[in-house]
């Protein structure tokens, strides 16, 4: 039996990064031996284990052969006949196979070292296309390891886009794209996840509503960059710049979704593109099976940004229907994801990246002086829907007073 650390660990430790987790490959073993040493079995497809101490995971090394469509669709062999060699060769880029063993002696098969200082992201072998899935990996490798000047070779991009024409895509199942795509707005550079798919065709078959907004004009006068899709990515950018979470970085990929539904005798303008973008977001969201608070927070900011941008206009009453609207007294942490998903679209526009964002400070300030407002005496003695009638007003009144200082 003979264990080495694999994978993602050895990748970071080359770059000195620190890594999140260590991932184990065991050769010669069976899984009784494995559990027979204490590890507890959890892999339902091929056999991983858990070390009772560190916790960690220890995988039989495997071969895959395809043999039915999707991501399940493979026949693994996990005998303790299957080498090294063979369980680095099924990966999918050289960077992430390669080995360690227990005395420090680096197994790099397939040049993993040697792309990780050329910054490339290669794939293994022609099995890469096996897996629709590598498609979206290798687009989250590249949004990982963007600000080390990573980049997709060419061979790889040409790989990845014959699987996107020849419809290998399909095969994905929502989870996974979703999955996917989850952790690659998490990453340091989520736009260029984006970037990738489109370069290799792949962005239409995932993301359709994404792609169409790309060759849609908007006026020149507020978006400098004119392109609906190169601004999209330049508002992800800027969202991440603001905000870690995702939820926000997601809002500001679909705030625009309705202007691809404007009528081109309409361009560069879209009016109504704000109730459009709602109905799009929702059909995405069910589409791909996206967690509720994504989808709620998306639906606020793309109903809602255009009104946020003209907050210094807006009279006080329609300030306290807009915090109405998007739940703010009850939810201001989500309001607050809600300001910084609005910042990122007026500051993702060439040019206007640092500019300052007043609206979102002014709100924030006005929702402090509505929420300072509580029913009193008089308020509960009125009873029934008067007291909320009763509240709104001196909640306006708050805000008049805040806008006439």
């Amino acid at each position: 039996m003979e264990v080495y650390l694999v994978g993602g660990a050895v990748r970071d430790e080359l770059l000195g990064r620190t890594p999140k987790e260590r991932d184990w490959v065991v050769v010669g073993a069976t899984a009784d031996e494995m559990m027979r040493q204490g590890m507890q079995q959890v892999g339902r497809d091929f056999p991983v284990f858990l070390h009772p101490q560190s916790h960690e995971e220890y995988a039989l090394a495997r071969t895959e052969r395809k043999s039915g469509t999707g991501y399940y669709g493979f026949t693994t062999d996990s005998s303790p006949a299957v080498t090294l060699e063979q369980d680095l060769a099924r990966r999918d880029l050289t960077i992430n196979a390669m080995a360690r063993s227990d005395t420090g002696c680096l197994i790099d098969p397939y040049g993993g070292q040697r792309d990780l200082e050329a910054r490339q992201l290669r794939h293994v072998s022609p099995a890469f296309v096996e897996d629709p899935l590598r498609v979206l990996r290798v687009a989250r490798f590249a949004a990982r390891f963007a600000t080390l000047n990573f980049s997709v070779a060419d061979e790889t991009l040409a790989l990845m886009r014959e699987m996107s024409r020849g419809g290998e895509l399909q095969a994905l199942v929502p989870e996974r794209v979703w999955q996917e795509t989850r952790r690659a707005l998490e990453e340091d550079a989520p736009q260029v996840f984006f970037h990738v798919l489109r370069d290799c065709e792949a962005l239409s078959q995932v993301f359709p509503e994404v792609d169409a907004l790309f060759g849609v004009p908007q006026p020149e006068q507020w978006h400098p960059e004119i392109d609906t899709g190169l601004h999209t990515l330049m508002v992800v950018k800027m969202a991440a710049a603001l905000s870690a979470l995702a939820t926000v970085r997601f809002a500001a990929l679909v705030h625009d979704l309705g202007k691809a539904d404007t009528p081109r005798d309409k361009w560069p303008r879209h009016p109504g593109h704000e109730v459009a973008s709602v109905q799009r977001v929702q059909e995405l969201c069910a589409r791909l099976r996206i967690p509720n608070d994504y989808r709620d927070l998306a639906v606020l900011v793309a109903r809602h940004h255009g009104v946020v941008h003209r907050a210094f206009e807006l009279r006080a009453a329609t300030i306290v229907d807009l915090f109405t609207h998007t739940d703010a007294l009850r939810r201001p942490e989500r309001f607050e994801q809600f300001l910084l998903a609005c910042e990122a679209d007026a500051r993702g526009r060439k040019g206007l990246e640092q500019d300052p964002y007043s609206q979102a400070t002014w709100l924030r300030q006005a929702l402090s002086a509505v929420r300072a407002i509580s029913p009193d005496e008089e308020d509960l003695r009125s009873g029934g829907s008067e007291i909320a009638e009763r509240l709104r007003r001196r909640r306006v009144a708050a805000v008049d007073g805040l806008k006439a200082r």
